[in-house]
């Protein structure tokens, strides 16, 4: 009897122990190991009673606010569709990004493997993401390289194509870099079995669109490859005639496999942040630690942190509170009631922190009234962004034409004009010799607006003021890309402005920067067009040309005159002799005196030596090449009177123009011709003896006055050897 009522006190006891064993192992899951278990309301609250008490209370708070973002994020992800995606990620932003990436990349990539037919928008979901965090992205794309890898290696074709989708279109998007699309082909294609010719045609066209757009030369080497393996690889014919209609895909322009679905295009192209990320990376860390609960030390801090990140990517601070009851009201209405006391009391503590009056709070309530804070990017992220695109679509373009129109696609802000123009001439310059590719695209820019001449006639004018920095070859290509735009007038003439031909306004590079210039277009439309082009009837436009022809003093007059003859220009240098035949005869009416003459006409050397001699002989050349002229006479000794008039004469003669041709003027020739007569001709083989002194008088031809007033006709001008 006393066993039997033992083992109904033993039976009649057990409920009780069960339960409270039940309970200590709840509580201890709570606390622990037992998170995303489903507990009722009234458990949470005495399993958090219980941690608070032992003094875990913070521990708990950071994993019950973990498991509140991990629900958080699921259901987002879940529910996302094209028509609900912006509302979608205005919810993420709500939630912790900064703390949860790893949460939000494991959901991702879990959803889109077991639905593809949706990783356009979940590639369109991180791309918005990706704009405001580019860790999210970053992460995301190591990850998917990663699985990548290790489902090839197992060849695990079903996760390859998922994985392989799932990059296309993060690529189409801008967030993984178009090489990583390249290296996956390459890949799948270098040792060719059904499986990776299969994974290969699945990628391709969901990424071929992109490719033939932004980098074709990348997609013929990859077809090409294709029609190898159509034409020699021992292949399934089912895989074959799948080669076959990603061909007749690509003749269709991928019509059925746009870059971007309509309704995906969320983002601006200048607020895309591209991972350059390659298949090949070394030092790729998945960072799994992101995915599972750390306590953090400095849990609040964080927590506000993200709340001044949430408010400048939102544009407000409203709606928290809001937004977690909404997400607690999806769940039953029990566990609802607890949550929204607990997320009542996190209201209450940010709204502690936030509406005290503290300095910090006063602070953000001012930037709240005043607007998000400008940031300025000093790195210039966005300048080399901008000229990656612009070197990617002139150097992957077939034809100026398929070029010109890329570049105008492109999306520029105000004031980012003139660094296409740049870039376009700096693309020019690289190349070994010039091509006409470049001259035509800076041609058709030209004609088309307004906006790409002026851009080009500053880039015209900083190219000629810093033109010493470049080298030789990229001096020529540079000069030839302006000769095409000035030689078929997609650039004004008034450019040359900025150029002033004398010997203290140019350097070297200038001047071989002109020549090639000049020559090019003397070349392209003629001499005679040139001419016309430099020498306007315009006023305005002959005012712009000064500089071209200096006409200020003789010395800059001689400098242009010689520049133009030795480049084989002398034609367009007729009416600057002109001008330099008027200075020079001007001194000479008024009998300027010698000394002064010789300073402004050069250097030339004049020698009296007496002889033994009783006669003179006297040579003549019509035109010598060292530019000397030699009298000799016989015995005898000059005065000083004699020297000084016999100089005054040659120089005078010699300052006078000879109408067009060359003559070497001897000593009766110069007196006469000071004098105002014609000089007489003398053979010069035979001698005349005159019984005047010994003189030798030699006159140096490097004095331009003196060759200027003896040059020949315009046809057989020579430069004036200064």
């Amino acid at each position: 009897m006393s066993q039997a009522v033992d083992g109904a006190r033993e039976r009649g006891g057990a409920p009780s122990s069960h339960r409270a064993a039940r309970t200590a192992a709840a509580a201890g899951a709570g606390a622990g190991a037992g998170a995303g278990r489903y507990l009722p309301p009234a458990l949470k609250r005495q399993l958090l009673s219980g941690a608070a008490g032992r003094g875990d209370a913070d521990e708990a708070r950071q994993r019950e606010s973990w498991e509140e973002l991990k629900k958080r994020i699921n259901g987002q992800v879940n529910k996302v569709n094209v028509g609900n995606i912006k509302d979608i990620v205005v919810e993420l932003f709500g939630a912790n990004l900064v703390r949860g990436r790893g949460l939000l990349c494991r959901s991702v990539m879990r959803a889109q493997a077991m639905s593809t037919s949706f990783t356009a928008v979940y590639a369109a979901l991180i791309a918005v993401v990706n704009t405001r965090l580019p860790m999210v992205g970053e992460l995301l794309v190591k990850r998917l390289v990663l699985q990548f890898r290790r489902a090839f290696k197992r060849d695990d074709k079903s996760q390859c194509v998922a994985i392989a989708m799932f990059l296309a279109h993060l690529t189409n998007q801008r967030v993984a870099h178009e090489v990583l699309a390249f290296q996956i082909a390459s890949l799948l294609l270098e040792t060719p079995t059904d499986d990776s010719v299969e994974v290969a045609v699945a990628f391709m066209r969901e990424v071929g669109a992109l490719l033939a757009d932004i980098a074709p030369r990348v997609l013929n080497a990859v077809f090409d490859t294709f029609r190898s393996i159509l034409h020699e690889a021992d292949i399934d014919k089912r895989v074959q005639y799948m080669i076959e209609v990603l061909f007749q895909y690509r003749r269709d322009g991928f019509k059925d496999s746009p870059i971007i679905p309509d309704g995906l295009d969320l983002v601006e192209e200048d607020e895309q942040i591209v991972h350059e990320i390659a298949l090949d990376d070394d030092d790729l860390d998945p960072q799994d630690e992101l995915n599972v609960f750390r306590l953090d030390p400095d849990f609040d801090e964080s927590e506000r942190k993200y709340d001044d990140v949430r408010r400048g990517i939102l544009g407000g601070g409203e709606g928290d509170d809001d937004d977690d009851g909404e997400d607690s009201g999806s769940e039953s209405g029990s566990e609802s009631g607890t949550e929204g006391d607990t997320e009542g009391e996190s209201g209450d503590e940010s709204e502690e922190h936030e509406g005290g009056p503290t300095p910090g709070g006063q602070q953000k309530q001012q930037q709240q009234q005043t607007g998000p804070q400008k940031i300025h990017d000093l790195t210039e992220t966005e300048l080399v962004n901008l000229r990656r695109t612009i070197y990617l679509s002139i150097m992957s373009s077939m034809s100026f034409e398929e070029a010109a129109h890329k570049l105008l696609k492109i999306e520029l802000r105000p004031g980012e004009e003139q660094e296409l123009c740049n870039m376009v001439i700096e693309c020019c310059s690289q190349e070994r010799t010039y091509k006409t590719f470049f001259g035509l695209i800076g041609e058709r820019l030209c004609k088309l607006r307004r906006t790409w001449a002026d851009g080009y006639a500053q880039a015209f004018a900083s190219c000629f003021e810093s033109i010493h920095r470049y080298e030789t070859g990229h001096l020529r290509n540079i000069a030839h890309f302006f000769a095409h735009l000035l030689a078929t007038d997609a650039l004004h003439w008034s450019v040359l402005r900025v150029v002033v031909l004398t010997e203290e306004a140019t350097t070297s590079s200038s001047r071989i920067f002109l020549k090639i210039m000049l020559q090019d277009i003397a070349e392209s439309i003629g001499l005679k067009a040139l001419n016309e082009k430099l020498k306007p009837d315009d006023p305005r436009l002959a005012e712009a040309m000064r500089g071209m022809f200096p006409n200020d003093s003789a010395k800059s007059i001689r400098f242009a005159i010689n520049y133009y003859t030795s480049i084989g220009l002398g034609a367009v240098t007729e009416e600057m002799r002109e001008w330099l035949k008027t200075a020079q005869t001007q001194p000479a009416a008024r009998g300027s005196s010698s000394s002064s003459d010789s300073e402004s006409s050069g250097s030339y050397s004049s020698s009296y030596s007496g002889s033994s001699q009783s006669s003179r002989s006297r040579s003549r050349s019509p035109r010598s090449s060292s530019g000397s002229y030699t009298s000799s006479s016989g015995s005898g000794s000059a005065s000083e009177s004699d020297r000084s008039s016999a100089s005054r004469s040659v120089a005078g003669a010699l300052a006078v123009p000879l109408a067009g041709r060359v003559e070497c003027i001897g000593w009766r020739e110069a007196g006469a011709v000071a004098r105002g007569q014609e000089p007489t001709q003398e053979p010069a083989q035979e001698p005349t003896q005159e019984p005047a002194p010994s003189l030798t008088l030699q006159v140096s031809l490097s004095d331009p006055a003196i060759v200027a007033a003896a040059a020949p006709e315009i046809g057989t001008r020579q430069p004036l050897r200064a």
